[in-house]
């Protein structure tokens, strides 16, 4: 009997271990980075590692930014694509939201006002997740939206509404933007793939720099309200 009691008083450490260490990781949650977008910042037919997402990372932790990322684009992906795989991706609080989607809806001629609903509907969803039906507000969560342009910016309508689309989604959202993602690098062969469309290695790296003057001071403010005091 005296064994018995013994054992039992054993495995009630261990599971008492277990679940500290479960715990513990929530008592001092990590900060979190959600990117949700298209091939170009999936990195198209290259490593995981050489897209830009991931070289955020090793710039935040390079800068002492304690943050993970979660890459969660696809190729091919779409607004309305994004928003139906969002909701799977909100389990977790988001911290900082990076956004990049929109040019693949503007490829099939999806109306603007319509890829800019789409937006909204994601960010809102952001704000505002939905666990097991329940609404939980995420009001503090920091929107980066990267701005995208299609060819010969200006040269109708369309092709100019698409692009003034982000700025009104910025301003709407108090969102800091990416002017133009591909900045130093459409157009460039040296920068992109054969296709001449993604970006390959060395053009990855200047998708991160062109993020990375957008999101550092993003990423520093969020740290520092964690790490300030409770009034």
């Amino acid at each position: 009997m005296k064994s018995y009691a013994t054992l039992v008083s054993i495995i009630l450490s261990v599971l008492c271990a277990q679940a500290a260490w479960t715990a513990a990781p929530n008592s001092s949650r990590m900060k979190t980075i959600l990117v949700l977008g298209d091939s170009l910042s999936e990195g198209f037919q290259l490593k995981s590692s050489e897209a830009y997402p991931l070289l955020l990372a090793d710039k935040l932790r390079a800068a002492g930014l304690d943050f993970q990322v979660t890459n969660a684009s696809a190729s091919g992906g779409t607004t309305e694509g994004g928003r139906q795989r969002l909701p799977s991706h909100l389990k977790r609080k988001i911290d900082i939201f990076i956004l990049e989607l929109g040019i693949n809806d503007a490829f099939r001629g999806v109306p603007v006002d319509q890829i800019q609903s789409n937006l909204q509907e994601i960010i809102d969803n952001v704000k505002t997740r939905i666990i097991d039906n329940v609404k939980t507000r995420n009001p503090s969560v920091r929107v980066v939206i990267a701005g995208m342009q299609l060819p010969n910016y200006g040269a109708d309508s369309y092709v100019s509404a698409f692009g003034e689309m982000f700025n009104k989604l910025a301003t709407k959202n108090r969102a800091a933007m990416v002017p133009y993602l591909l900045d130093g690098v459409a157009g460039n062969p040296s920068l992109n793939l054969p296709d001449g469309i993604h970006p390959n290695a060395a053009g990855q790296k200047i998708l991160a720099e062109n993020v990375w003057r957008v999101l550092e001071p993003v990423a520093r403010e969020t740290a520092a309200e964690a790490s300030s005091p409770v009034r």
